[in-house]
């Protein structure tokens, strides 16, 4: 019988990623059960149009979760600490909170269900490299460095404690942030100009499909890397570098004139401070940061990874504004 992962988020950017991966996967090894709150999106009818099996559950919804998950091998779990909401939600349960609630529900959801192998899609806790110091601010009440990496890291602690079977797949920056908020912009000569805070220093970056196939590589593996983290990327890349692979894909000079982190943080938008502390972690901490990543065993499991440059080939035109 096929083995059936359930995936959280299917709908999404990092689920999304996986349910194409088993939908493509020539072996047809698994079968995917694509788990969102609206069946009836028009994403989630393409997905069972093309062969998914769709199913109505709610992060927030703990019973739906048990029922999603009954009779599957495997289950991937992600949180969007983003997910859009209203002041008065926002207001109500800040966005961690939300996160840490939201996995402890995954969690001992898939414990009763008797999931085999759970794949929980994590980060780093930038506290631990921050420490006490009031070198970047303290956000959430003084609770966290970087709200949306250290709920993450937090949550860790509730799938091992409900004796879940777990993986702990620790991503990264994305190569689409570079087309999308944080992609150069043309200055007052029309010049393309990146700013991405990072210095000298290199930032690990991936493909979000690229995560789905990772992840699909890791339950293909069976219980190997149960109890393990695995950190991953697609590449690790200084400023310069991006912007030569850009400059080359675009056929045109993009050049790097890095924001400051405190200049980043007064940018003023949503964010600005928490996205600020995360470059300067990323920047920091990038000798560690990148030793946790081997490409190599990432590509081992995932032979499809692509480097930026390969990724470029098909979205470069996502980058001229």
């Amino acid at each position: 019988m096929t083995k059936i992962i359930a995936v959280v988020g299917a709908t999404g950017i990092q689920g999304g990623g996986l349910v194409e991966a088993i939908l493509a996967d020539p072996d047809r090894g698994f079968a995917v059960r694509a788990l969102t709150r609206d069946p009836r999106s028009a994403r989630a009818e393409e997905l069972a149009a093309r062969g998914a099996e769709v199913v109505a559950a709610d992060l927030d919804d703990q019973d739906s979760l048990r029922k999603a998950f009954d009779g599957v091998y495997g289950a991937f779990v992600v949180t969007n600490y983003f997910a859009e909401r209203s002041p008065a939600e926002a207001a109500a349960r800040p966005a961690a909170d939300m996160e840490l609630e939201q996995a402890g529900n995954a969690a001992r959801a898939a414990r009763d269900a008797g999931v085999q192998h759970v794949i929980w899609s994590t980060l780093e806790d930038t506290r631990q490299h921050f420490g006490d110091t009031d070198r970047v601010p303290s956000l959430d009440d003084g609770r966290y460095k970087v709200p949306h990496f250290d709920a993450k890291s937090e949550a860790d602690d509730l799938f091992r404690a409900a004796g879940v079977p777990t993986t702990f797949l620790r991503t990264t920056f994305y190569y689409e942030n570079l087309t999308d908020a944080l992609a150069p912009v043309r200055d007052a000569d029309g010049q393309l100009v990146l700013t991405l805070p990072m210095g000298d220093s290199p930032i690990n970056a991936i493909a979000v499909e690229d995560i789905g196939r990772t992840a699909l590589g890791i339950f293909r593996r069976g219980r190997e890397y149960v109890g393990k983290v695995i950190a991953i990327a697609g590449e690790h890349l200084t400023g310069e570098q991006i912007v030569a692979a850009m400059s080359e894909a675009l056929g045109e000079p993009v050049r790097y004139e890095p924001h400051g982190w405190d200049e980043f943080r007064a940018l003023g938008f949503p964010g600005a401070v928490e996205f600020g502390n995360m470059f300067q972690y990323y920047a920091e901490n990038a000798e560690q940061f990148t030793s946790d990543r081997d490409l190599d065993v990432v590509r081992e499991l995932n032979p499809q990874l692509q480097s930026f440059r390969e990724w470029l080939k098909v979205h470069h035109t996502d980058l001229a504004r």
